[in-house]
């Protein structure tokens, strides 16, 4: 699975690294970085992609 977040668009809102640590980190350029693709705790990556409130995330 490849996780990708569009950096262009990122507002920074924390709702992915809230969803799945693992995989998400908000920088102190207050944009979403990916850190792997794979999260321990089963979270559901789709439903984070899906709550962006900019849709700049992507799950392939």
């Amino acid at each position: 699975m490849k996780v990708t977040v569009d950096a262009s668009t990122c507002v920074g809102c924390g709702l992915c690294e809230q969803g799945c640590p693992e995989v998400f980190k908000i920088q102190d350029d207050s944009i979403a970085y990916v850190l792997g693709s794979s999260c321990s705790a089963n979270h559901n990556l789709q439903e984070v992609a899906d709550n962006c409130p900019v849709s700049c995330i992507k799950v392939q």
